[in-house]
């Protein structure tokens, strides 16, 4: 009885941590974007299993050259892709995409254009963005 109580126990406690950390756990986030007179939108699916971080980028801006995202000092976390195209999919480090997942808000996305790197930025949040 002892060792079914024990049992019991133990499947409950990690039930219950299983979904505390899908209640912190965002697999899907976007930014809204502003700067250089623009603005626009993107979303992102992190696809955890593969190591991969698809985008979609809506953007009237023209003569954008890439974009990452960032932490608050700058520093880059994730290149997506090695030129900038609206949508598309990134191998990214998994400790990047843990980070990610579970902290959206701490990080930026930068687009850089020819003339200005990084100046249309936007910070990341839980869920979906629409224009």
């Amino acid at each position: 009885m002892r060792t079914l109580v024990l049992v019991l126990a133990a499947a409950t406690a990690a039930a219950a941590a299983t979904v505390a950390r899908a209640d912190t756990m965002h697999p899907r986030f976007a930014a809204r974007l502003t700067g250089m007179g623009e603005h626009g939108i993107v979303n992102f699916t992190l696809h955890a299993a593969t190591s991969r971080l698809c985008w979609t980028f809506d953007v009237a801006a023209t003569g954008l050259t890439a974009a990452s995202i960032r932490d608050a000092h700058g520093m880059l976390l994730a290149r997506l892709g090695p030129a900038y195209r609206s949508r598309g999919c990134a191998a990214v480090p998994k400790r990047a995409l843990t980070v990610l997942e579970s902290k959206p808000a701490s990080y930026r996305v930068w687009v850089d254009s020819r003339g200005h790197p990084g100046d249309l930025r936007g910070r990341l949040f839980a869920g979906m963005a629409h224009m």
